[in-house]
């Protein structure tokens, strides 16, 4: 699937200009984000998109050097799932 990576955001949108997929990780403070929500449209339940939005926020965070706290109940288990990626993850 084909994001838009913005600072704090990613998100896919259908043909129409809806949103269908997105990840929003706003700034707690200079180096720290919040990974607060994931929403996946109904279509796309259970083919992966939830799982590619976060391997895209985890590559995004890990480029910039910036950490997270996990606030999406999403995001918590999908980093207990991937434990290698626990690298960018702050507890707070």
């Amino acid at each position: 699937m084909d994001f838009t990576k913005q600072n704090n955001w990613i998100f896919a949108k259908d043909g129409g200009g809806e949103i269908i997929a997105e990840v929003t990780f706003p700034k707690v403070r200079e180096g720290l984000v919040a990974i607060n929500h994931t929403f996946v449209d109904d279509s796309l339940r259970n083919k992966g998109v939830a799982g590619e939005l976060m391997e895209a926020c985890y590559e995004q965070l890990k480029s910039d050097g910036r950490k997270a706290v996990l606030i999406c109940p999403y995001a918590i288990k999908w980093y207990r799932e991937n434990p290698e990626k626990n690298d960018i993850v702050e507890t707070l």
